[in-house]
Formats: structure tokens, C-alpha cells, sequence
């Protein structure tokens, strides 16, 4: 039989989703999105799959994406009518978990949850009233799910595990790249710079983060050629003052807009040397658990990772000696840093980033039948033999 999925997307803009939609497809599932609007409905033209525009939502404005979802939440029946009863909601992020839980009533209540948390906002982890609340109200609308899908190891021991009060088993579902149909990623070449030319560094996907871009630019500028930073995905305006005139205004910075995941990564990060894997967006707390896509994406075409030690990220880059990692990011450590930068110390760098397994970096049609295969699984009217998962306490990197 064919697993009916209820996705609840908190932005159908957002690349991330249209991939694990695509990645739910593959493994055989059949797919009804239901979600809020920022920026467009990547998924509007996506053969197969029906989406459900809930409103609009705004990045940055807590308040009015509360007022959404409780209007979302009252006319959600009549947002439903025709929806095929689902064997199983998958809620993306804290405001479409509070929708879950309705979803599945209308449907008979006893539709297995799946709580989809690939980033901690800061306001979960403040200490005060505000923290408590967001908290509680997690855990109370997290009551009925029976599985908690998350990116980064980090996230389960720094935040899940000691913080949440969530008793829920874990699915460790990292941010590789989707491998579409049968065709197979060609082996990544080294790309030394032509004589004359700069080396490239790529900051690509979810463009949030002010402190990287004014690091970036500043430190572009002192390099006066010697390196240009190419910045291509979807900017939060919200976090900058003036993301456009910043970049226009910048020597040796360029924005080169989206992309489609996976469908242009092998195009965009072929221009590059180095891939920017630092953020500093919730510095201190989600910015040192994530593993982002980028990093992800870079490995499997070849970008050499620069990354932070302190971080999650760094962590893994140093436990497969694959990248280059700072103590600090400042515009002077760059300078320092790519000053010395020579073909033999990019070579020896890309030659053991390159050696890494290519299933280190992808996820492949089998895997996306395992996870339909898993999800299938929590729901007790359907018979498939499935993998066990680990609980909180025991989820490895």
C-alpha cells in the first residue's frame, strides 16, 4: 500500500521542505503539503503533490506567526476538505506541531505525529517566563507524537535530552543531499584558480546571518582580488539592515540569487574552492549544535569546508580531517589565513575531502524507503517490517 503523508510546512519557500517532500516521494509515499506562505510555494508545480496554503507568515515576526496559526487552526477543517485520511502527520518546527495536534482530530485522533525540529529557536532556550512557556507548550502539543525527527546530535544532548521534557524516540536525519532518480554525482575535480584569478569562496543556502556577511565583506575588501565570496540562496531581509546595498556596495562580493536543491548544486559549488560553514545567526546556542545543508552539499561536490572548532560542525569536520577550522572568523584571520593559502595546502585539502565516502553525503532511494519504511511503522493499522530507533539517550553522530 501506499503511505498517505500529511505534511504541515512552516514555509513553502523553503528549499529544506521541498527536499524531504521529494525525499518522502521517492521512498514511495504519497504526499499533501499544508503550509505557510513567506516567499512563494516551491511545491506548486511539483508533480504529485498537493499543496494547501494555510497564510501567510513573516521571518522575524513572532507575534503575527502566532495570530496565523491560531486563524490556520480554526479554519482548518475547511482547509482539509478533500485531503486523504493520512497514515501519518509530519509537523515542521513548534507552530505546526500546535496544528498536529487538530489535524489529527478531524481525522479520527489516532493519526501518529511526527515532530520535524531541524533548528532550536533562541526563545526555547531562553531561562526566563518566556522559555518556560514555549517549553510547556511544546511538551503539551508534543504529548501525542510518537517520534521526533532532528539533524545534529547536538540538538538531542544540548537541548532535547536535558531541556524539552520531551520522552519521545529519536530519527537522526542529517542534511545530505538528495540524489534524484538513478542518476549518480560524478567524482569532484580539485579547481585550482587560473593565473590571475581569486580563490572562491561559496556562502550558500539559507542566507541569515549578519555577522558572516559583514566578516565576509569586510574581509573580501582587505584581501583587495585575492579572493571573491559568491553569496547565492534565500537572504532573511529580516536580519539585515540592508542585505542588497551591503553586497552592491562590497568589492569582490557578489549575490547571485536561488537555486534549486539538488537539481543546480553541482553547477554552483563547481565555482568554488571553499564553502562557508560558519553561522553565527543564534550564536552560542543553535549556531553551535546545527550541521548545516551547506556542509552537506560542499563535501559532496568538492567545497572545502571552513568551519568553526568550537561548533558541531567543526567537530565534524575534524573528526574526518576533511576542511580548515578557526579558533576565531574575524576578517584578520581570514587575511591571515588565505595570505598563506597555496595549491599544495588547497590540494592536500581537497584530496581527503574528496575520499570521503560519497554515502556520507547523500541520501539515495534506499534510504528514503527506509524513512517511508519507519514511518509507515508508528502506525498501528499499517504491517511493515521496520528498523528500530534509538531513543533520546542514545542517538550517536
Amino acid at each position: 500500500m501506499t503511505l498517505q503523508v500529511l505534511y504541515l510546512a512552516h514555509d513553502l519557500a523553503d528549499p529544506a521542505i521541498r527536499r524531504r517532500v521529494l525525499t518522502l516521494k521517492t521512498g514511495g509515499a504519497s504526499v499533501t503539503v499544508a503550509g505557510f506562505r513567506r516567499a512563494g510555494n516551491l511545491l506548486g508545480q511539483e508533480e504529485g503533490v498537493r499543496s494547501i496554503d494555510l497564510g501567510s507568515t513573516q521571518d522575524g515576526q513572532f507575534s503575527q506567526r502566532i495570530k496565523a496559526v491560531i486563524a490556520a487552526r480554526m479554519q482548518l477543517q475547511k482547509r482539509l476538505v478533500g485531503v486523504p485520511m493520512p497514515d501519518v502527520i509530519i509537523a515542521r518546527n513548534l507552530e505546526m506541531l500546535v496544528l498536529a495536534e487538530g489535524a489529527a482530530s478531524l481525522f479520527g485522533g489516532d493519526v501518529p505525529v511526527v515532530y520535524e525540529c531541524l533548528d532550536i529557536h533562541r526563545l526555547l532556550l531562553d531561562e526566563g517566563v518566556k522559555g518556560r512557556v514555549l517549553r510547556a507548550v511544546q511538551r503539551h502539543f508534543a504529548k501525542s507524537a510518537r517520534l521526533l525527527i532532528t539533524s545534529s546530535p547536538a540538538f538531542v544532548e544540548n537541548f532535547f535530552k536535558p531541556k524539552s521534557g520531551l520522552d519521545l524516540p529519536v530519527l537522526l536525519l542529517e542534511n545530505k543531499v538528495l540524489q534524484l532518480g538513478e542518476a549518480s554525482v560524478a567524482k569532484p575535480q580539485p579547481r585550482l584558480p587560473k593565473q590571475g584569478e581569486p580563490w572562491k569562496i561559496g556562502w550558500f543556502g539559507a542566507i541569515r546571518c549578519r555577522k558572516s556577511l559583514d566578516i565576509l565583506t569586510a574581509f573580501a575588501e582587505k584581501m583587495n582580488g585575492g579572493v571573491e565570496v559568491i553569496i547565492r540562496g534565500r537572504p532573511a531581509y529580516s536580519e539585515f539592515a540592508d542585505f542588497d546595498a551591503q553586497v552592491k556596495n562590497a568589492p569582490f562580493v557578489r549575490f547571485e540569487g536561488p537555486y534549486r536543491n539538488p537539481e543546480d548544486l553541482a553547477e554552483i559549488y563547481n565555482e568554488v574552492q571553499f564553502t562557508w560553514a560558519i553561522d553565527f545567526f543564534e550564536e552560542g546556542l543553535n549556531s553551535e549544535w546545527l550541521l548545516p545543508n551547506r556542509l552537506y552539499e560542499g563535501g559532496l561536490h568538492g567545497a572545502v569546508p571552513i568551519a568553526l572548532a568550537r561548533t558541531e560542525t567543526g567537530r565534524f569536520v575534524a573528526k574526518r580531517d576533511i576542511g580548515i577550522l578557526l579558533d576565531n572568523a574575524t576578517p584578520t584571520d581570514l587575511e591571515t589565513l588565505f595570505s598563506g593559502m597555496t595549491d599544495a595546502l588547497y590540494l592536500d585539502r581537497f584530496a581527503r575531502l574528496a575520499a570521503v565516502d560519497r554515502s556520507q553525503w547523500v541520501t539515495d532511494a534506499d534510504d528514503c524507503r527506509a524513512l517511508v519504511d519507519r514511518l509507515a511503522g508508528l502506525n498501528r493499522n499499517i504491517s511493515l517490517a521496520v528498523p528500530s530507533v534509538p531513543a533520546i539517550s542514545t542517538v550517536q553522530s
